[in-house]
């Protein structure tokens, strides 16, 4: 495969990445493997820096559109957003010794939990249950951001789905107002994560352009179907997505190639 079939391939597989985590977030196990296999010569790093970019700019795109048609809850979100920003930057710095196989047995855990979780429970996140917010839950909210912007600095894929599912479970958010948040929380973990990358060279911008331009055409999709749809729409998407995902890591970390 030449450079501009692999380009190609690159922009397929990113706006389809792009509409899943505009949706339910989780986009990245699909784009990131996508561009493992197209730059077998980069490093970890680089690979991750140019994914970086290219959803930060989908991010963005979908972030504008949700926020036209969702009440934030910002007296949550900004002490969630400033933690997730401070950990996701010290995630990446840590992107070369953190026990990437530890976080995927972790993460493959965890998305098996929620899954089973959300199916079991019908109404989760169908409608938002008004929950306070108070000190304990800005404390909450500080913790998880830090948890899940480490985990995005160093690896990153599903984040968007961990903290769809965090606001929604321990928020009583539902699943729409969820995955307008947590696009909030991402794009504060992609500019942390980009601010030691940009300037350690491990961006390739001409493959981050174009792939960013797919995930955001992508994203403009996800945004679209989201609200037009609505939680239902999302709370089945999101099995779905889970269900794949639990897949795609299981092959990774059981039948590795």
């Amino acid at each position: 495969m030449d450079f501009n079939q692999a380009l190609i391939a690159l922009g397929l597989f990113a706006f389809c990445g792009g509409l899943i985590d505009a949706a339910v977030g989780g986009g990245g196990l699909v784009q990131v493997p996508a561009l493992l296999h197209a730059l077998p010569q980069q490093s970890l790093a680089t690979v991750f820096g140019t994914n970086k970019l290219a959803v930060l700019a989908g991010n963005a795109s979908s972030i504008f559109s949700y926020l036209r048609r969702i009440t934030i809850v910002w007296k949550l979100m900004l002490p969630t957003m400033c933690s997730a920003f401070v950990f996701a930057f010290l995630g990446a710095v840590a992107v070369s010794i953190a026990p990437k196989k530890l976080m995927e047995f972790v993460v493959f855990f965890i998305l098996i939990v929620m899954a089973v979780y959300t199916f079991k429970e019908k109404k989760l996140g169908l409608v938002a249950s008004n929950k306070p917010c108070g000190p304990k839950e800005i404390g909450w909210g500080i913790f998880f951001g830090g948890l899940i912007g480490f985990y995005d600095g160093v690896f990153g894929p599903g984040s968007g789905s961990l903290l769809l599912f965090i606001f929604v479970k321990f928020f009583g958010f539902d699943f729409l107002n969820a995955s307008a948040s947590a696009k909030l929380v991402n794009l504060g973990t992609f500019s942390a994560a980009l601010m030691f990358f940009v300037p350690t060279g491990n961006v390739l911008w001409t493959v981050g352009g174009v792939v960013a331009l797919c995930n955001m055409a992508g994203s403009l999709a996800g945004v679209f179907l989201a609200l037009r749809y609505g939680s239902g729409f999302i709370r089945v998407f999101f099995l779905v997505l889970l269900f794949f995902l639990i897949g795609r890591m299981g092959m990774t970390i059981f039948l590795p190639a």
